[in-house]
């Protein structure tokens, strides 16, 4: 049954106004009584022409309802009647589609090109993506994202196909590419040669920041550090579909990555996010990502601000809860989270160990940060005090890092010891070069930020097929990384002050392809009674036994993030202030 926002506008004894379609910029022009143009301007995102007597906004099938809606209320006169029967008939189908959807639940199984098998939840987010072409999915980290993209390439054939990843998930990619989908072409390749060399063919990463003649493939991968040397090639080469893995990397516009990645999305008809972190920070960040996936489908950034945010410019969602209904309401976004679609997995224990450690080393290493703590009040530049202070947080995290570097490798040693697998998360690599040290017996393989991309796949085929037992991998290098579900416990020898960090990092075991008779996934975070340690704590809300608020363990809302922001810059400025104190 159709909506009665949407019953079909007939003809009217009086027109307050026209209504015509911009065909270069795809969007719809109100021109007419200064009521109509008004109620315009309040009621579509993006509207332009404020103060000029007309009223233009984009032509998209969510907008379209809105528009049939004022057209009931003020007929206006269309100048393209084919056009907007068009453009109608498709915001019907869309509504409709969209609230079968959201009422049944429907799921679709990928067709034989795809050789996985989806899980039941997994089919509805392939319904949900094949109904909403540009889209986020946002389900939470370790519920299998990759595969449902990849069945949604192949249940609609949109080759040629471009991945956009990180860098360091490439060729991960490239590997789930070759164990989910048949590619056009490959059968009959049997026929010939052999099959890998066919797959060397149908999926090409592309290289360096100089552009250079593409070869014909199915599907091309490109990590976001190369999409800038790309950008005017990338957009000439009409892709059917388009996907973006861990999407927050284009959370902060203004970059020619950024650039790049609009411009290469909005020539193509399929743009798939993915992220179960798409914002780190403020809710304003959720408009960057979105405009890549939709041109303005939440506005242009000022009515953005009005109507979602906190004031004019803003980027603090003043309703968080709100805003979220909408995008999922729209189509825009779907979430899941393990609790609701995976729960036999194992549940995850955070559990906070006081470590010791070396006094003397601390002491020396903290030096540095002492006098420049001490320098920064006379500092005047506004930019380089701010710099000089996280200058200082920084070498304190780093010297309370080293200082229990020995009895952080001690208790995992005790762990490794027992017959547990490890995974320790650290980020400075001056701590990794201690823990390399004292585990040097336990050959253990990492994933820091210095080693090569084979180097890297290398260290999670080592961990994976047990010729190692534990795992050292970066804390702000974990999204994405799959294949470390064997791991028994996690372990934190520093803390990042991002809780969205740490959550990556303990996702790498709680996902699909854990062992499910796991009692529970042992995380274990290890601190010292003083340095940074302490303030961090106190700042992401640890306490004995889990964390709270900030961590997930509740739902976070807008305050929560104000709050969190406001209390991290206080935190930094306890820890500048400890060290202006401290007597040297």
């Amino acid at each position: 049954m159709i909506p009665a926002y949407l019953n079909s506008v007939g003809e009217a004894e009086y027109y307050y106004g026209t209504l015509k379609h911009d065909d270069f910029q795809n969007s719809w022009i109100i021109e007419g009584e200064p009521c109509v143009i008004d109620m315009a301007k309040r009621l579509f995102p993006g509207c332009s022409g404020r103060g000029s007597g007309f009223a233009r906004f984009p032509n998209n099938k969510r907008i379209n309802g809105d528009l049939n809606w004022l057209m009931l209320r003020y007929p206006l006169r269309i100048e393209e009647p084919e056009r907007w029967e068009k453009a109608y008939q498709e915001t019907v189908d869309h509504v409709l589609k969209r609230n079968e959807l959201n009422k049944r639940h429907q799921k679709v199984t990928p067709p034989l090109e795809f050789n996985g098998e989806l899980l039941e939840f997994q089919k509805e987010g392939l319904a949900f993506l094949l109904h909403n072409r540009r889209t986020l999915l946002a389900d939470e980290m370790g519920t299998g994202k990759t595969p449902t993209a990849l069945a949604f390439l192949a249940t609609t054939e949109s080759y040629p196909a471009l991945i956009v990843v990180p860098p360091h998930l490439v060729k991960n990619w490239k590997r789930e590419i070759k164990n989910f989908i048949t590619l056009p072409g490959q059968q009959l390749s049997l026929l010939d040669y052999a099959i890998s060399e066919k797959e060397d063919s149908s999926v090409h990463i592309i290289k360096g920041l100089r552009p250079y003649k593409l070869p014909e493939a199915s599907i091309y991968i490109i990590h976001y550090l190369l999409l800038r040397g790309w950008k005017r090639v990338l957009p000439e080469m009409n892709f059917k579909a388009i996907v973006f893995d861990e999407i927050q990397d284009l959370r902060h516009n203004g970059t020619e990555k950024y650039s790049a990645a609009s411009l290469v999305a909005s020539r193509c008809e399929n743009v798939i996010g993915l992220s179960g972190t798409p914002i780190y920070n403020r809710g304003g960040e959720i408009w960057n990502v979105m405009n890549i996936l939709e041109y303005h489908c939440l506005g242009d950034w000022d009515s953005f601000t009005r109507e979602w945010c906190t004031g004019y410019g803003s980027d603090i969602v003043k309703k968080p809860d709100l805003l979220g209904d909408y995008l999922k309401r729209e189509g825009l976004l779907l979430r899941r989270t393990k609790e609701q679609v995976l729960k036999e997995l194992p549940p995850k224990r955070r559990v906070v160990q006081t470590v010791d450690f070396d006094t003397g080393t601390y002491s020396d290493l903290i030096k540095d940060a002492i006098m420049k703590a001490k320098g920064i009040d006379d500092i005047k530049d506004y930019f380089e005090k701010g710099r000089v202070t996280r200058e200082v947080v920084n070498d304190s995290r780093q010297a309370i890092g080293i200082a229990k570097a020995l009895y952080v490798a001690e208790f995992v040693k005790m762990l490794l010891e027992a017959g547990e697998r490890v995974l320790l998360f650290a980020y400075h690599h001056a701590v990794w070069d201690e823990y390399k040290k004292e585990l040097k017996a336990f050959h253990p393989v990492f994933i820091t930020g210095k080693e090569t991309s084979n180097q890297k796949d290398a260290a999670v085929e080592a961990f994976k097929n047990n010729r190692t037992n534990i795992c050292c991998i970066s804390l702000r290098a974990a999204a994405g990384i799959d294949g470390l579900q064997s791991a028994t416990c996690v372990v934190f020898g520093e803390l990042d002050w991002s809780p969205a960090i740490h959550s990556q990092a303990e996702d790498r075991v709680q996902r699909i392809g854990v062992d499910e008779s796991k009692d529970s996934i042992l995380c274990y975070y290890l601190v010292a009674e003083e340095g940074t340690d302490e303030t961090i704590q106190e700042f992401l809300g640890l306490k004995v036994s889990q964390f709270i608020g900030i961590m997930g363990d509740k739902e976070e809302t807008e305050q929560d993030r104000m709050f969190a922001q406001a209390k991290a810059t206080e935190h930094m400025n306890k820890i500048v202030e400890k060290l202006k104190q401290t007597r040297k």
